[in-house]
C-alpha cells in the first residue's frame, strides 16, 4: 500500500520549446512507481523517437547561459 501522496504539482499540457530549439508535447505530470519521483511525460515533435519522461524539477528548472538565466522548457500553447 502507498503512503498519503501530496497532490502532483500543475504543469500545463501543450507545447513546450527547449532551450536548444526542439519542441515537445506535454501529456502531463506522473509519479515513477518505484520511487515516487514526479516526472513529466512528454514526445518530441521534431522526429519519431517517442514519448520520454523528465525529472519534474529538471524540466521545470532553469540554466545560466552565457550570463543569462533561461528555462529550460519554456510553454509556447
Amino acid at each position: 500500500m502507498k503512503p498519503d501522496l501530496p497532490p502532483l504539482p500543475h504543469l500545463a499540457p501543450g507545447r513546450y520549446r527547449h532551450y536548444k530549439g526542439g519542441e515537445y508535447e506535454v501529456f502531463g505530470v506522473a509519479r515513477h512507481s518505484e520511487t515516487l519521483e514526479v516526472v513529466v511525460v512528454y514526445q518530441t515533435l521534431y522526429d519519431d523517437s517517442g514519448w520520454w519522461i523528465r525529472p519534474f524539477e529538471m524540466f521545470t528548472g532553469t540554466l545560466e547561459i552565457d550570463g543569462v538565466v533561461r528555462k529550460r522548457f519554456e510553454y509556447i500553447g
